[in-house]
């Protein structure tokens, strides 16, 4: 990336509405950086796009067919919210990639000497890759439309529903800036990334209930934040859920459960972000 390429303020602005309005321009100027890159790799955007495909395809085709749920119900209604989840959760990836790139190959030491907010480098980044996790998340409910899966609630259940998974996974995305920070090599942030939002993922309700799980790993599913969004979805959309029979406080309050858990995982990870990052830029 070429630094004079970026439109930034050439002055700092003076009071609190000019510096506001200073730190938005720098934050839209980062985020639309983020996303010229991605127009011009759109390979950038494959977890974003094909893997929802094919993981929902997939997973719906195989476990579908033989799944007997707690309570009854249809299993893609089952499935395509864990699904949702899923993704959301593992393609958060990306973020700890394009942060760790930018520190292994010196852009954020370019960007440093800048006269911008040192901020607007996380937040542009995480504005567009919020802007791809939403991508994804209609991707994966058009694509469990095709195959079958129905929500039963109103609207503004099922925008909810929609709103709270996309939150949460920009949650996730901070946790994965956090990560790219700490590692900064691009191949190394990508491997221990997936190593631990993957047990993230599948140690939960996403794919089975998990009243039939050995006690160690019920407990933790049920206690997972993955699963209480999971959960949370269904109960917006109308979808079987199996969870709610379980007596622990996520699983009878998903909702609360997951706003909770996406609220706290956003604050920590983004104050911890922000504080790596100032390390590496401090002089």
């Amino acid at each position: 990336m070429s630094t004079s390429t970026l439109e930034l303020r050439p002055d700092a602005a003076t009071g609190v509405s000019g510096r506001a309005t200073s730190w938005l321009r720098d934050v839209w100027v980062m985020t639309r950086r983020n996303l010229i890159h991605v127009r011009r790799e759109p390979q950038q955007l494959s977890d974003a796009t094909i893997q929802p495909v094919l993981f929902t395809v997939l997973f719906v085709s195989i476990f579908s067919a033989s799944m007997v749920l707690p309570g009854g119900g249809d299993p893609k209604d089952f499935l395509v919210p864990g699904l949702l989840a899923l993704n959301l959760t593992t393609g958060s990836v990306g973020t700890a990639i394009g942060l760790a790139s930018d520190l292994h190959s010196g852009v954020i030491e370019r960007l440093r000497t800048l006269p911008m907010s040192q901020a607007s480098v996380l937040f542009g980044r995480s504005i567009s890759d919020l802007l791809a996790t939403t991508l994804c998340a209609v991707i994966v409910l058009v694509t469990g439309w095709f195959l079958g899966w129905r929500p039963t609630t109103g609207v503004l259940s099922i925008l909810a529903g929609f709103a709270l998974v996309v939150f949460f996974g920009y949650a996730i995305s901070w946790f994965c800036g956090c990560l790219g920070l700490l590692i900064g090599e691009p191949e190394s942030a990508q491997g221990i990334a997936f190593i631990l939002l993957f047990p993230l993922a599948f140690v939960s309700n996403a794919f089975a209930a998990t009243q039939g799980m050995p006690t160690v790993l019920r407990v933790i599913a049920n206690w997972n934040p993955v699963s209480a969004v999971t959960a949370a979805v269904r109960e917006l959309f109308g979808n079987p859920n199996p969870s709610s029979t379980i007596e622990v406080w996520p699983m009878q309050h998903p909702v609360w459960a997951a706003a909770l858990w996406s609220v706290a995982i956003l604050v920590v990870c983004a104050t911890t972000a922000t504080w790596l990052y100032r390390r590496h830029t401090a002089d």
